[in-house]
């Protein structure tokens, strides 16, 4: 969309994706940036990032802004070096070149740290808690689940609509652990964004399955249904760690799936990540568009039947 690159695109992105530094401090299991990772050095999930001069990509990014093809910028940026300076300073300079939303994903420590870039002019912060449970967390990741829950807590609180969050199912999380710790945050005002496992070369978690696909959906139908209050989280019942109950009928649920909303990107308004987590030919976990008919009866089918 920035013309940088010659691609095809069957799927445009909406927003602008961009990363800053590379080979990460942190040495999380599924990612090509982590410390211990062998994998290429460009990667983040399937999306190859090349490098460009900023003086090179902040025009071109005003540009398709401005022509309404890019509606946001996402900064994706890599825990090395002081990457906290790096990020206001990159912040500082497209505010320079164009007036649109900006969101953050980062790892952070405290609330001030989340204030610092929401006054550096982001749209919203998101704190990757990428785990869904605290054993997870420590094996995949390093460090404390509960601080960094806290931490969003905190900062959602600080700061209502402007905290989000990145979810990564498959890790080994059942469902109940990932709808309960959805509904949890969605109480708390957190933005979550779901993301499917995927396997890359080179990293620890590079033999690791990703997600079944029934399984993700019903995550993804879970969490469309508890954002918008169409579901209570004490109806919910589970065997075995799978959601059997959604505490509505199966025709209620039918309906509010039926236009296939609950199964495209989640995450800030207009990010559609073409492609981040499937390859093209494929089902996608997240849909970068709105769904045909077709596509969305197939969903739905999983969630009801599966």
């Amino acid at each position: 969309m920035l013309g940088l690159l010659p691609v095809r695109l069957d799927a445009a992105p909406t927003t602008a994706y961009l990363m800053t530094g590379e080979h990460c401090a942190r040495d999380c299991a599924f990612c090509a940036q982590a410390r211990s990772s062998r994998g290429r050095a460009h990667r983040l999930s399937r999306v190859i990032w090349p490098p460009f001069p900023a003086g090179e990509v902040l025009p071109r990014l005003g540009d398709a802004c401005r022509a309404g093809r890019i509606r946001r910028a996402c900064f994706q940026v890599v825990h090395s070096g002081d990457y906290l300076q790096r990020v206001r300073q990159v912040i500082a300079e497209v505010r320079r070149e164009v007036d649109i939303p900006l969101c953050v994903s980062i790892g952070l420590r405290t609330v001030e740290q989340v204030r610092e870039l929401l006054e550096a002019g982001v749209d919203v912060v998101g704190l990757p808690l990428d785990a869904v449970t605290p054993q997870l967390y420590r094996d995949v990741k390093g460090g404390s689940w509960e601080r960094h829950l806290r931490l969003l807590q905190e900062a959602a609180a600080q700061f209502p609509g402007r905290v989000g969050t990145h979810l990564i199912i498959g890790l080994g999380e059942s469902e109940e652990e990932a709808i309960r710790l959805i509904g949890e945050l969605a109480a708390c005002g957190i933005g979550v964004a779901l993301f499917a496992f995927t396997p890359l070369p080179g990293t620890r978690l590079e033999h690791h399955r990703p997600p079944d696909l029934r399984t993700y959906r019903r995550v993804q139908a879970a969490h469309y249904l508890l954002k918008r209050g169409l579901m209570q989280p004490d109806g919910m019942k589970f065997k075995d760690g799978r959601l059997v109950d959604w505490g509505i009928s199966r025709e209620e649920l039918v309906l509010y799936l039926a236009d296939g909303e609950a199964f495209r990107t989640t995450g800030c308004p207009d990010c559609n990540r073409p492609y981040y987590n499937e390859r093209p030919g494929k089902t996608p976990y997240n849909y970068p568009r709105p769904l045909n008919p077709r596509e969305a009866a197939e969903a739905v089918g999983l969630v009801v039947e599966g």
